[in-house]
């Protein structure tokens, strides 16, 4: 029951900080999409035409695979990438800081990420000790859902990677970078609604 009990109290406070930001704080989601694949398809691949759906062949090279960290600024929609050839404490650190370099000093940040055993290393320990102003907020076991960040991911799943075609692991970054780049030029914060389960709309 405890555990439940504070489960439901961590759901709150993470759903509060889309709902009820504090006033003048960023909050970030933040996440890493691990071993993407740069795959060159040694087919073409055929555009949809009258009567025929798209198509394209399964042989395919692997060139090697990357990392992306990537932060999404819940007021705006908007995207904070990198990408990196591992993924390691170390990395995250240095994505963090940058993350931190993009807002005005002095300003609250919090941070919804999940528990990850990078997130919360010796490393990290010592990011938030020179940044007293960055506060984490971590979802609970199984409930990667709250975290913004995930539709982010799924989105570029489809738009790029999925039927994508890299030629190399830097070709492959380069188009994550410059989707990444015209995806916050447009952007906008992710509608989200919340409806308590004892609601009777439910």
């Amino acid at each position: 029951m405890r555990s439940a009990f504070k489960q439901l109290s961590v759901d709150a406070d993470i759903i509060g900080l889309y709902l009820n930001p504090p006033e003048h704080a960023a909050i970030f989601c933040v996440d890493e999409k691990t071993v993407i694949q740069a795959l060159d398809r040694l087919d073409p691949v055929l555009p949809l035409s009258p009567g025929r759906i798209e198509r394209h062949g399964f042989e395919y090279y692997r060139h090697g695979t990357l990392s992306l960290y990537a932060a999404l600024e819940t007021a705006t929609g908007r995207m904070h990438g990198k990408t990196a050839a591992r993924h390691t404490s170390q990395d995250l650190v240095a994505f963090l800081e940058e993350v931190v370099a993009h807002c005005p000093a002095r300003q609250q940040i919090h941070i919804i990420l999940d528990n990850l055993s990078a997130h919360k290393t010796r490393l990290v320990d010592e990011f938030l000790q020179r940044h007293k102003r960055v506060h984490f907020h971590f979802t609970p076991t199984y409930s990667s859902w709250l975290n913004q960040i995930e539709l982010w991911f799924g989105k570029i799943e489809r738009d790029l990677i999925a039927r994508g075609v890299f030629t190399s692991v830097k070709d492959l970054a380069r188009k994550i970078r410059r989707y990444i780049k015209a995806y916050s030029a447009n952007a906008e914060p992710i509608q989200w609604k919340y409806v308590r389960p004892d609601s009777p709309h439910t």
